[in-house]
């Protein structure tokens, strides 16, 4: 069975959510993807 991951909606402010693009994007990460490296 492949990988699943369970889909959750997260409501965050435009001002963070811009943070955590341009931290993304210096990691080469996506949003997602960043988001799950900060909560592992």
């Amino acid at each position: 069975m492949a990988n699943q991951k369970k889909q959750i909606p997260l409501r965050i402010s435009k001002k963070l959510y811009e943070e955590i693009a341009a931290w993304a994007e210096a990691d080469f990460r996506s949003i997602n993807g960043q988001i799950e490296y900060l909560l592992t």
